[in-house]
């Protein structure tokens, strides 16, 4: 049994005499027992926000530095807990946790440490020669964010630092079925010194804990990532109390071959970016269109790559890809993949779960599908899973309208060896982010976020400030004059 809730720099348990268990997708073993957070749990937590924000809102800047600097070092001296309790809870691979999520992670913390110092405004100006103008960035207040399960301590990171660099305070909601690496996290930011209240976190289902959240009046902005239907939800919410809302939602990203890529780096490139973290990757590439030159060759060479990748136990250094979150998720991508066979497209390679040592986990192959159609669901729609639905394309015109040729726009890539058509493509595909000869990766001092029905707003990077902070325009008069000229308007000449 463990605790669901932390408020004001304590952990709980939670309020609604509900118990959820958090289970290990690999095998159904439970690796926690906790009673769920509820609606008076939301108070509670948003009660200490709102307490802590005028004080941490007041910090110098350097004390909030300092402090994500202190947590920084607690996470580097538990890197290798965090990365098991975020295998144990999710089915990644533990290459995947120890060399990217929990890095990439305590990377985040000290980007926002150095970010901190450095919240910057127009420099002051003359604009009308009678009044020095400035602008101040100023903290929103209490943020309400909703973390999803596919990365539970980046997607934490990503919503708490941004808001809590800037002064703001928050409560954060992860996922009920992995939530241990964000509470683990909540202890730390309490040990390295934040003060109680700033950081606070409920562990509740989306329609108990996450609906209070949204609705909170005590809220001042609302921070999601997850589905697309689940954000007009939220949006729907959020908008009865005027509230600023940051949406990070769903994506079907294009991968785009050109007949002059390096063929085995476009291979490559797709397999890893079609597998990372099991396909569940709203970035991940689901849609490669290929030139027809290089059709055949890329799928032989893309099915041939997956047939070697490894699926094992994530606890497991030699395994390559881990189970999907849980049984219900498999079953998901499963349902996607047996429509699109029946609907007429061919599956190349996997299309089910494995047998043997791997039968009882929430395990799918990577599967790659072809001669599917753009209109067909398994192209619209967001699979999550290790799927990638290949289509061939003539001439450049084609390839880049395919690629948009979607409700959604995180991400996209585009491989070729010709400097005008890169160009091209990054100018022309409608995605917040465009990999040119590469897909995936990501830096802390660069903005993630999409267009469309992918969401608005950026996390990551100083572009994420513009989400937590309010613009103030100051203006001081340097005349000294009682009666300034355009007070004319308004008196008359004898006045």
């Amino acid at each position: 049994m463990t605790h669901s809730v932390f408020v004001a720099g304590r952990s709980e348990p939670g309020c609604s005499g509900v118990t959820a268990d958090v289970v290990n997708p690999a095998d159904g073993s439970i690796v926690a027992r906790f009673p769920l957070a509820d609606a008076s749990d939301v108070d509670r937590a948003v009660a200490a926000a709102r307490s802590a924000f005028p004080e941490w809102a007041l910090a110098a800047p350097v004390e909030r530095s300092s402090a994500l600097l202190r947590l920084a070092d607690r996470l580097s001296a538990r890197e290798h807990e965090y990365a098991e309790v975020e295998t144990l809870q999710t089915g990644k691979p533990i290459r995947l946790t120890t060399q990217f999520d929990v890095p990439g992670s305590i990377d985040n913390v000290t980007f926002f440490a150095g970010a901190a110092r450095n919240l910057e405004g127009k420099a002051a100006a003359e604009w009308d020669g009678a009044h020095t103008s400035m602008i101040r960035r100023e903290p929103v207040g209490v943020v309400g964010s909703i973390a999803p399960w596919n990365y539970p301590l980046q997607m934490a990171m990503w919503k708490v630092l941004p808001a809590i660099a800037a002064g703001n305070t928050i409560v954060l909601k992860p996922a009920e079925i992995t939530p241990l690496t964000a509470l683990m996290l909540a202890e730390d930011c309490s040990e390295a010194g934040l003060p109680p209240g700033v950081v606070n976190v409920v562990v509740g289902t989306g329609p108990e804990a996450g609906e209070a959240l949204v609705a909170h009046p005590g809220v001042d902005m609302v921070s999601f990532t997850g589905s697309t239907p689940v954000g007009r939800r939220v949006m729907e919410l959020a908008t009865r109390g005027i509230k600023r809302v940051h949406l990070e939602l769903g994506g079907k990203a294009p991968f785009v071959v050109f007949d002059d890529a390096d063929l085995e780096a476009a291979v490559h490139g797709a397999v890893a970016a079609s597998l990372i973290n099991t396909g569940q990757d709203c970035t991940a590439a689901t849609r490669a269109y290929v030139q027809r030159p290089l059709f055949d060759a890329f799928v032989a060479g893309v099915a041939d790559l997956y047939a070697r990748i490894r699926l094992g136990p994530p606890l497991d250094p030699a395994t390559d890809l881990g189970p999907l979150v849980s049984l219900r998720q498999a079953s998901r991508v499963a349902g996607f993949v047996d429509r699109a066979r029946a609907s007429g497209a061919r599956v190349v390679t996997g299309g089910s779960a494995p047998g043997g040592d791997l039968a009882g986990g929430a395990y799918y192959l990577p599967t790659l599908i072809v001669d599917a159609r753009q209109d067909s669901e398994i192209v619209r729609e967001e699979v999550f899973g290790p799927v990638l639905v290949v289509l061939p394309f003539d001439g450049d015109d084609e390839g880049i309208a395919l690629a948009n040729d979607t409700i959604y726009g995180l991400a996209a890539s585009a491989w070729t060896t010709n400097v005008y058509r890169a160009l091209r493509a990054q100018r022309e595909i409608r995605a917040g982010c465009v990999w040119i000869n590469d897909h995936i990766p990501i830096v802390s001092e660069m903005p993630h976020g999409g267009f469309g029905q992918s969401g608005f707003g950026k996390d990551m990077s100083t572009y994420s400030f513009d989400e937590y902070t309010n613009v103030k325009h100051v203006s001081l008069d340097i005349t000294g004059e009682s009666r300034k000229p355009w007070h004319r308007t308004i008196f008359s000449s004898g006045a």
